[in-house]
């Protein structure tokens, strides 16, 4: 019962990180604009 419970809650963060970003081009944008926030907030 747990098994299945943390399975299921594993694929469902898994789905919602992948819907984010539908493809790499995505995941890369998402980490640029990560890093201009932390440059942003850093004072440079």
């Amino acid at each position: 019962m747990i098994r299945n419970i943390a399975a299921g809650a594993l694929l469902l963060m898994c789905m919602w990180t992948l819907s984010g970003c539908h493809t790499v081009h995505g995941v890369g944008q998402d980490i640029e604009g990560g890093g201009r926030a932390i440059e942003r907030s850093s004072g440079k």
